[in-house]
């Protein structure tokens, strides 16, 4: 399996600024619409597979799609664990051959949340794993997780200088307004925290929850130092859009192949379009 560490692809993002899309598998499908994409725009690529994912579509499952999809591919692509609950979850991800891992530790007060992580960086960088880490709370759902808009945190600048020279995390996602899943509303982002944020610590900064966030808010966000984009819930509806416009016409329609190569199609193309927005593409090495 031809996987690289997220680190390699998201120091090139930092030091040319541009970003890569952190995309999320679902299904078959998914990997291949996204490989197909970042493929025909020579991109680099960050698959990505959730708790959630990962338990509906089995580890060896996941492992041996991956593989197939990377085999002969000319792109770097990592595969990267997004939003690890704990060290015993990261630990069978890194086992199984995943190139990245992240620890979402957020929900646990500062000091806690530094322990956890440095426990995951020093295990994962033993065996030439990046690691992401985040700091902050973003609001919405992911998986079983679900953060209230209250409780919601935007990241503090000065404590994400000490976090990551504490932690030596390779990547830190950070919230400075974004959500998962569908926004009821127009996001606000800051990008005065997001500047002063990148100026502190000069490393990758990843931003999460960006499915429905505007094209121009994005480049704007890239612009200012994010070079991973999180994207999920944006795939996941133009493949089922596509795939209820063609019930719509063939309502008797029973054959999977006639559906979800659609579905398939649809993904690549919302792909491609993620990745000029960020600037990715042509930056494979």
């Amino acid at each position: 399996m031809n996987l690289v560490p997220m680190a390699d692809i998201l120091q090139d993002a930092h030091q040319k600024t541009y970003a890569v899309g952190g995309f999320n598998i679902n299904n078959m499908e998914f990997l291949q619409g996204i490989m197909m994409g970042a493929e025909e725009l020579n991109s680099p690529v960050i698959l990505q597979a959730s708790e959630g994912a990962i338990r509906y579509i089995g580890m060896d499952y996941v492992m041996q799609m991956v593989e197939a999809a990377t085999k002969n591919t000319e792109i770097p692509v990592a595969l990267h664990l997004d939003h690890g609950s704990d060290f015993e979850s990261i630990m069978k991800c890194i086992r199984a051959g995943f190139s990245s891992v992240m620890i979402d530790a957020s929900k646990l007060p500062f000091a806690e949340n530094i322990a956890l992580t440095k426990k995951v960086v020093e295990a994962a960088h033993n065996v030439g794993v990046s690691v992401e880490a985040e700091l902050g709370t973003i609001g919405g759902t992911e998986d079983d997780h679900t953060v209230a808009e209250k409780d919601a945190m935007y990241t503090d600048p000065d404590q994400a200088k000490e976090f990551i020279e504490a932690t030596g995390v390779d990547a830190l996602a950070i919230a400075i307004g974004t959500a998962h899943g569908v926004y009821e509303g127009e996001p606000e982002l800051d990008f005065e925290r997001l500047d002063k944020i990148k100026k502190l610590i000069e490393m990758p900064v990843v931003l999460h929850g960006a499915s429905g966030i505007s094209a121009a808010d994005l480049k704007t966000g890239v612009k200012y130092g994010v070079n991973k984009v999180n994207v999920n819930t944006d795939f996941q509806q133009v493949f089922t859009a596509k795939v209820k416009e063609i019930f719509t016409e063939k309502p008797k329609l029973y054959d999977p192949r006639k559906y979800c190569g659609p579905g398939r199609e649809a993904i690549a193309a919302k792909v491609k379009e993620k990745i000029k927005i960020l600037g990715s593409d042509n930056q494979a090495w």
